[in-house]
């Protein structure tokens, strides 16, 4: 199944397939994620499809820079990034998906970001 993905201006308009639809929702407590506070969904990375957008989306890295975040550059909306921990796939963002509130999930689950095995 197929979502679309917007950031809150519009500029950015992805297409996503899901890997095992909203079940793989998760947040990170990593110092990036913490701040950011968005839940990601899994989507591999012949899963995701730019729209429209893509000179509006800018990336940022850090530390190993082996994840790359993606934000819309107007609006500053985080979109998706290229995990660390499986460079195969991309977390997206939860609540940019097009008709979900992640808040309608419950709870979502946790993965430990402070203990990364990249970090040891």
């Amino acid at each position: 199944m197929t979502h679309t993905v917007s950031c809150h201006c519009g500029a950015v308009v992805l297409r996503v397939a899901l890997a095992d639809g909203l079940k793989t929702a998760s947040r990170c407590d990593c110092s990036f994620c913490r701040r950011r506070g968005a839940a990601a969904v899994t989507v591999p990375l012949n899963g995701l499809e730019v729209l429209s957008g893509a000179e509006n989306l800018t990336l940022y890295q850090w530390g190993t820079k082996t994840a790359k975040h993606y934000f819309c550059k107007t609006c500053g909306i985080y979109t998706h990034h290229q995990r660390r921990s499986n460079p195969n796939e991309y977390g997206v963002n939860l609540g940019a998906i097009d008709g979900v509130n992640p808040r309608d999930l419950g709870q979502i689950d946790w993965v430990d970001g402070v203990n990364h095995p990249s970090d040891a």
